[in-house]
């Protein structure tokens, strides 16, 4: 089992929190006038998460993470199922059996969603500076 290897799954798994709980999060902080959901940086990087998944998903590529944690997985003499208990929990969460249509299907469309919240809901402009 490789230490590094449980890492890249907990980065892994944060990415896709991120992804998941900050569109619930834009979309509850819209209804609920947040003011920090509206910040720019905030809501591009969250763009360019879902958008990056879905490109993967379309183009048919690996995610880069679950190629890192294989890799180190197999460098660490493991057959890549030999995991701790909590490497496993967060592996099971993020991994299902499901055909690869309907994860490009979800990605696609959170995508697309996402996209549309920035129109529905925008973020907030940058102040002019003063002349």
């Amino acid at each position: 089992m490789s230490l590094l290897s449980i890492l890249v799954v907990l980065v892994h798994f944060s990415y896709a929190g991120f992804v998941v709980a900050g569109f619930i999060l834009i979309l509850l902080g819209g209804w609920r006038k947040w003011n920090w959901i509206r910040q720019p940086r905030f809501r591009w990087i969250h763009l360019a998460c879902i958008g990056l998944v879905a490109v993967e998903a379309v183009a048919g590529l690996v995610c880069p993470l679950t190629l890192l944690e294989n890799w180190l997985l197999v460098g660490a003499g493991g057959s890549g199922y030999d995991r701790s208990f909590i490497a496993n929990l967060v592996y099971n969460l993020l991994y299902y059996d499901f055909p690869a249509w309907v994860f490009i299907i979800a990605y696609v469309t959170l995508a697309v969603l996402t996209a549309i919240i920035m129109i529905l809901i925008p973020p907030y402009r940058r102040a002019k500076p003063p002349h």
